[in-house]
Parts: structure tokens; C-alpha cells; sequence
């Protein structure tokens, strides 16, 4: 991989920033999911245990560059502390004489956690006097938050440009499955896409068409690209405006002799709530007052047959509304299919997005893909070909 690691940095007694991202859900002031938390540790163990000093910072929400006490990192640090089972230490601003003098009084493998980075508005404006601020408390950048990637700010690419940069051990893990996954994959690969809206992921279908072998459509997007082909969808949610972006994707896959599928049949219901009564419908017979809600099971099971032919697979995006009981049915049985073929059939399987990954845990496969990332809009312009400020900045 053609970025700087962990594998040949002598650490012992430096100063080691460590972007992080502990961008946490928060509910009633307390963390509801310690995911990234979890998947940072082990860069933090590693650098703790080879001597480092290790000063984590990260942003968290969108305070706009004021301090916001209920936006503070404290919890985010008691909540490291607890994971490592170590002492991590907390200070009340991330550059300036408090951080400073913070990081003077740290011994070699000691954690200390900066002050939320967006309390100052030089943050997202990649101020270079901001950069140089945090560049300052440290020998070493290590960049962990893939997921921020995406984003040239000053703790994410200013501050890369002002110290010896390397990737952390999970934004090493993170670039290192996508690449596998569309940047050099073994083939035959096929890409899921899913969600609401073909006009928020048209550059991803895009750029996809031109790398993978099959393209899979689901959620509402599809009806979309139904429609667009003159089927009826009933009240199906659906983007008129976009049919003939989605006539033009068709045809450029066509081009690249890549396989588009649609769905054959549908889950229809002519209210959108849990548990409705419900048909299953070829889509050339979608009744006028019902709305397509999940892929039919036909489709489903001609997705399944076709995994053991695929060699890699990529997943963004779930196949139907998941959220809402009975319509979870194709998406959890494609999770379980694809999951058996990975575990037992040496299938590469990557997915990532909020709305993907809550629909893995959902169907209670998340550990069993061969990566999902936890990032959400650095995933996606990753699949749509685009650049990453912070990733470039840790380039060889």
C-alpha cells in the first residue's frame, strides 16, 4: 500500500498525536455504542506499549467552533479509560498553555485525551496557525480516523504536512480492505447498493459500473431504475426526476459489460408501518395503491445462488426498509447468505455505511463479513472514486 504504517517508526519516549475519531452516539448524555472506540484501542495499546506518549485528539458533533459543554470529550475519555483498563487522562482544550503543560507532565506510555477539536473554528477551516498549534504537542501524526478522512481539516490533513505522518493500525485495516475490495479485488466482484435516493449515491453507481462485474440495486433506488424502464411502482417512493440519470447508468454499465440486477418480484403494502398486511408482486404487476417496501424473495434467492460464483463483494446500503417489520426479511437473508459465503467459502466481503451496518448487527452477522467499516461518508467517497484530504496526506 503505498502509505506510510506503524511497521518501521521507533515511538519510544516521542510525542505521538493520535487522530482519532470519537465521534460516539451519545443518548441521555451517555455513550450508546463503543464500536470505534473499540476498534482504536488497539493502535493505542500498540503505541502505549512501545513507549509512546500517546495525546488523542478527535471532534465530536458540531459545536461551530464555540465551546459547548454537553459537546466535551470527557466522557469519550472516562469511556477509553475503561476499555484499555488503564488511566487516561483528560484536558480541558486541545491546543494552548493547558495542553501543553498536559503533555510536559506525560511519562512514556501514558493516554491523554484532548478537548473536542471543533471548540475552535480553525478546526474545519484547516487553519494552518490552528495546525501548527497541535503540531507543536507532538514528534509524531498518527492519523486512525478513516472515517474523518474525507475531510481536510487541520487535525486531519493540516497537521499531516507538520510532522512525520503515518497511518494508525485501523485506518491501515480500513484502507487496506478497500483496496481489496475495488482497488485491486480478486474477481468475479459484484457491488451492493441500497438506500432511498439514486440522485445521493449517482457518482457512487457511477464509478462503480466501471470497476465491478455485477451491480446489485436495491431499496428504493430501484424503483427508480423500475420506473425509469416503464414499470408501474404504485406509490412507491421514487425519483421522477432522476429516470433519466438511471437510463444513462444503464447504459454505461451495458458499455462496461457490467450486469446490472433488479429486482424480479417485491414485498408491496398500501400502508408504510410495522407489520401491515402485505403481497408479493412480480414488478411487471405492482398494484396502483401499494408501495414496494423490500425485495421479493425470488430476487433474494437468485442473489444467493449467484455468491458462490463471486470472488469479492462490496455493500452499501440495505434492500429495503429494514427498520420496519416484515421488511427486514431480504436484507437479513442476503446477510446470512453472504456471511456463510465468507466464512465458508472464502468470499471478500466489505460493507460499510451507517445504514448497512445497522442492518449487518440487525441481522446479527456484523463479525462475520470480512470487513465492515465503521466509517459513513468516507466510505462512500471512497466507492465513488474521490480523493481523501487525509489519506493523501499519509501517501509515500
Amino acid at each position: 500500500m503505498p502509505f506510510r504504517t506503524l511497521d518501521n517508526v521507533d515511538v519510544a519516549d516521542k510525542r505521538v498525536l493520535l487522530r482519532a475519531d470519537l465521534n460516539v452516539p451519545v443518548r441521555d448524555g451517555k455513550i450508546s455504542d463503543l464500536t470505534r472506540i473499540e476498534r482504536l484501542s488497539p493502535t493505542i495499546r500498540e503505541l502505549s506499549e512501545k513507549g509512546a506518549k500517546v495525546i488523542v485528539c478527535s471532534h465530536f458533533d458540531r459545536p461551530k467552533g464555540k465551546r459547548v459543554p454537553e459537546m466535551s470529550l470527557a466522557p469519550m475519555a472516562a469511556a477509553l479509560a475503561e476499555v484499555l483498563g488503564k488511566r487516561v487522562r483528560f484536558v480541558e482544550d486541545c491546543t494552548g498553555v493547558a495542553a501543553e503543560q498536559a503533555v510536559d507532565r506525560m511519562a512514556a506510555g501514558d493516554v491523554l485525551v484532548l478537548e473536542n477539536t471543533r471548540f475552535h473554528a480553525g478546526e474545519e477551516k484547516n487553519d494552518p496557525a490552528f495546525a501548527a498549534d497541535l503540531a507543536k504537542l507532538a514528534d509524531i501524526f498518527v492519523n486512525d480516523a478513516f472515517s474523518a478522512a474525507h475531510r481536510a481539516h487541520a487535525s486531519t490533513e493540516g497537521v499531516a504536512h507538520l510532522l512525520p505522518s503515518y497511518a494508525g493500525r485501523l485506518m491501515q485495516a480500513e484502507l487496506e480492505a478497500l483496496d481489496a475490495a475495488l482497488g485491486n479485488p480478486v474477481r468475479p466482484v459484484a457491488a451492493i447498493v441500497g438506500g432511498a435516493k439514486v440522485s445521493t449515491k449517482l457518482e457512487l453507481l457511477g464509478n462503480l459500473v466501471g470497476k465491478v462485474d455485477v451491480l446489485v440495486i436495491g431499496g428504493a433506488m430501484a424503483n427508480t431504475f423500475l420506473a425509469a424502464q416503464g414499470k408501474g411502482v404504485g406509490k412507491s417512493l421514487q425519483e421522477a426526476e432522476m429516470h433519466g440519470m438511471a437510463v444513462d447508468i444503464l447504459a454505461k454499465a451495458k458499455a462496461a459489460n457490467c450486469q446490472i440486477v433488479l429486482p424480479t418480484d417485491a414485498v408491496v403494502a398500501r400502508e408504510f408501518r410495522a407489520n401491515p398486511p402485505t403481497e408479493t408482486v412480480s414488478v411487471d404487476a405492482v398494484p396502483a395503491d401499494t408501495m414496494i417496501l423490500d425485495v421479493g424473495p425470488a430476487s433474494v434467492a437468485s442473489l444467493i445462488r449467484q455468491l458462490p460464483s463471486l470472488k469479492t463483494l462490496v455493500w452499501n446500503g440495505p434492500l429495503g426498509a429494514f427498520e420496519t417489520p416484515p421488511f427486514d426479511s431480504a436484507t437479513v437473508a442476503l446477510a446470512h447468505a453472504v456471511a456463510t459465503a465468507t466464512q465458508q467459502h472464502g468470499l471478500r466481503s466489505v460493507a460499510g455505511g451507517g445504514d448497512t451496518v445497522s442492518a449487518l448487527r440487525h441481522a446479527g452477522v456484523l463479525d462475520q463479513l470480512t470487513y465492515v467499516s465503521s466509517a459513513g461518508g468516507a466510505f462512500l467517497e471512497w466507492l465513488e472514486g474521490k480523493t481523501l484530504p487525509g489519506v493523501a496526506a499519509l501517501e509515500s
